[in-house]
């Protein structure tokens, strides 16, 4: 099965691109079951044309279109054997691929990584559910969880350029402090 933009296979020939035989499509790429394309349609009905999409007043975005955000999650707890913290650490990179980085210790670990959501808010309660649902399935330690930074893609961006977040040189994936 293809995704097709709307419309794209109804056009035809114009706009200069080659003409497509009834039913075929432009394949787009990097779209996800449940991302923003899906989340907009199954919202209700497709919006008539010439009508403004709703938009946010922060920023002038589309109000459903998902954001980048970069998360910084610390977690600490009672001391644990580090081969097993590390482990579990590989484990949730495995899970959830998104994972940056992972520092770690004996009581405390901080986990970097990018979020895909709508606003801040989304975005942080996924991050907030993020150790406790794994926690089994990694076999995480039972630590809580003790700090959490989002911000979104160009404030992160905007840190970097100004000598601020994480040093250049942290190499992504699991390492102890």
């Amino acid at each position: 099965m293809q995704r097709v933009r709307p419309g794209a296979a109804s056009r035809g020939g114009t706009g200069g691109s080659p003409s497509r035989a009834a039913g075929e499509g432009r394949v787009l790429a990097g779209l996800t079951a449940g991302g923003p394309f899906a989340r907009a349609h199954a919202a209700g009905p497709a919006r008539q044309a010439g009508e403004e999409p709703e938009t946010s007043e922060a920023d002038g975005r589309p109000a459903d279109l998902a954001r980048l955000w970069h998360i910084t999650l610390r977690v600490c707890g009672t001391p644990a054997p580090l081969e097993e913290v590390r482990r579990g650490l590989e484990q949730l990179a495995h899970d959830h691929p998104f994972l940056l980085t992972s520092r770690y210790a004996d009581d405390h670990a901080e986990i970097r990584y990018w979020e895909e959501a709508r606003d801040l808010h989304d975005a942080a309660a996924v991050a907030l559910r993020l150790w406790g649902e794994h926690r089994r399935s990694a076999q995480l330690p039972p630590w809580e969880i003790v700090g959490l930074e989002v911000v979104d893609r160009d404030t992160y961006h905007q840190r970097l350029a100004e000598g601020y977040g994480p040093p250049p040189a942290t190499p992504v994936g699991v390492h102890p402090f």
